[in-house]
């Protein structure tokens, strides 16, 4: 098979699959005749192939895949108006905690944040997909550890937590927040939607009251968050 036809197999599949793609499996449609690096090295040529276009070849956790580009965002938006999921600040942090510091125990968390977390933040994330229990730390009570899921990456557009935006100041937990809202900011499919400017939640007006900042004082008495 030449080099043409083989991106046209390549490209028909990648824009046929409703899931991201890994090199061992988009070698099983030339029964393996192709090594992992041609077809890397085709996969790289299809990228170019796509660059003038609306949509782009990118490489995430889960495999290579087609998607719009953000700057498509706001036309498509147009054929499905219907707003995505709000998730509150309070969660946002606790997945910028879990990416950044992971693997992370409930109580690491809540170290940092300042705030005796909800148990259905977490529910609610590990429902959408993002982060999952990997073990337990051998400690009292055996506390579960949490880390990022490879669908939170994919929804990133990233292959790898190391493309994850650097932190400009390790030392500051609020940092970990806005780097994590900066890396989504392109992406429609995680929507790192806030509350409405105004509005305040409950542990937002706690850590105001015991003077912590964005991701609460870890030195402050936890209080619950609603």
């Amino acid at each position: 098979m030449n080099t043409v036809d083989a991106k046209r197999v390549l490209e028909t599949a990648l824009i046929c699959t409703q899931q991201p793609l890994p090199v061992r499996e988009l070698r099983v449609l030339f029964g393996d005749e192709l090594g992992a690096d041609t077809i890397k090295e085709l996969l790289g040529e299809l990228q170019n192939d796509w660059a003038q276009r609306g949509v782009e070849l990118v490489c995430v956790a889960s495999g290579w895949r087609f998607q719009s580009r953000p700057e498509m965002r706001e036309y498509l938006d147009r054929l499905h108006p219907e707003k995505p999921p709000r998730y509150s600040r309070a969660a946002l942090e606790t997945l910028a905690i879990i990416a950044y510091r992971q693997p992370v125990t409930r109580g690491d968390m809540e170290d940092i944040r300042g705030v005796t977390i909800n148990t259905q933040i977490l529910k609610q994330l590990e429902d959408r997909g993002w982060v999952e229990v990997i073990g337990h730390r051998e400690a009292v009570g055996r506390p579960a550890l949490y880390a990022t899921t490879r669908q939170f990456l994919d929804d990133l557009g990233l292959a790898s937590l190391d493309q994850l935006p650097e932190l400009q100041n390790p030392a500051q937990p609020g940092g970990a927040f806005e780097a994590l809202a900066e890396a989504a900011a392109p992406q429609p499919e995680l929507a790192m939607e806030t509350a409405e400017a105004g509005e305040s939640t409950a542990d937002d007006a706690t850590r105001t009251a015991s003077g912590g900042d964005d991701l609460g004082d870890p030195d402050a008495t936890p209080a619950v968050e609603t």
